[in-house]
C-alpha cells in the first residue's frame, strides 16, 4: 500500500477523460460524493497524474489523445496496482477482456448512468480501504498453497509454480474467493455478493469477463465452468 494513499483521509478519484463536459461532470459527482476528484484530459498526462497524486481509483476513458486509455492502465498498473474503470465508447466484450487483460478492473459502456458509475467506484473504493485494514491487521495470514499455486494475502500477491502473476485488485479478490472453497461450485450471484458487493444478478457478465482474465493469466485449467450455475477453483493434485 502505498505510503500517501494510505495515510490520505479521503479518497481520491481521477478522473482520465478527453471530453470536457464528461470529465466535469464526472469530477463533480465524485466530489458531490465526499471524494477527491482531479482530472487528466490525455494519456501522458493521465500516466503523470497517476504517478504524482497516486489515486485510490482512475475512471480512464479508452479512446484519448496522445496515447490511449489501454496503454496508460498498463504503464500505471506497471508502476502501482490501482483499481482502474474503464469508459469506452463501444459496449464490445473483446474491448472489456483487452481491458481486463492489462489491469482495469471494471468497464462501463457510453453513454453510462452516474449512478452506476458512483456505485462501481463505491465498490472499489471499498476494497481499497479493505487492503488498507488487512496490510495493519496483524498477525498475518500465512500463505495459502493449494497444488502449485501459492496466494499470499498479506502481501496480495500470486504466483504459480513459482512465476508470479500480476493481478489486477478485483482479480486477486475473486481469486481468493473461489480458492477459499477449493472444488466447490459458487454461483455467479454469490461471486457478485462476496467479491463486488451487488445485491442483484445484473453484473454476471462481469463475473465471466474476470474468470476469462484470470484463465489468461492463471493458465485455463485452474477453473471451472459449471454451465448455468457458476465456477468452481479447481488444484492441481499435489
Amino acid at each position: 500500500m502505498d505510503a500517501n494513499a494510505a495515510t490520505r483521509e479521503t479518497p481520491l478519484v481521477l478522473v482520465v477523460e478527453d471530453e470536457p463536459a464528461i470529465a466535469t461532470a464526472v469530477a463533480h459527482r465524485m466530489r458531490a460524493e465526499g471524494w477527491q476528484a482531479e482530472t487528466a484530459a490525455d494519456g501522458p498526462s493521465g500516466v503523470e497524474a497517476a504517478a504524482r497524486l497516486q489515486p485510490d481509483v482512475i475512471v480512464l476513458d479508452v479512446m484519448l489523445p496522445g496515447m490511449d486509455g489501454l496503454e496508460v492502465c498498463r504503464r500505471v498498473q506497471a508502476e502501482r496496482p490501482v483499481p482502474v474503470i474503464m469508459l469506452t465508447a463501444r459496449d464490445d466484450e473483446t474491448d472489456m477482456l483487452i481491458g481486463l487483460g492489462v489491469g482495469a478492473d471494471d468497464y462501463l459502456p457510453k453513454p453510462f448512468s452516474m449512478r452506476e458509475l458512483v456505485a462501481r467506484t463505491k465498490v472499489l473504493l471499498r476494497r481499497v480501504e479493505r487492503a488498507k485494514q488487512l496490510a495493519t491487521a496483524a498477525p498475518a495470514q500465512p500463505p495459502q498453497q493449494l497444488g502449485d499455486v501459492l496466494i499470499d494475502r498479506a502481501q496480495r500477491r500470486v504466483s504459480r509454480a513459482g512465476v508470479q502473476v500480476h493481478l489486477t485488485p478485483t482479480e486477486f479478490d475473486l481469486l481468493v474467493t473461489l480458492a477459499s472453497s477449493p472444488r466447490t461450485v459458487l454461483t455467479r450471484e454469490k461471486l457478485l455478493a462476496d467479491v463486488w458487493d451487488w445485491i442483484d444478478a445484473s453484473g454476471t457478465r462481469t463475473v465471466d469477463s474476470h474468470v476469462k482474465a484470470l484463465r489468461r493469466k492463471l493458465g485455463p485449467d485452474l477453473i471451472r465452468t459449471v454451465h448455468g450455475v457458476g465456477y468452481a477453483f479447481e488444484p492441481a493434485e499435489d
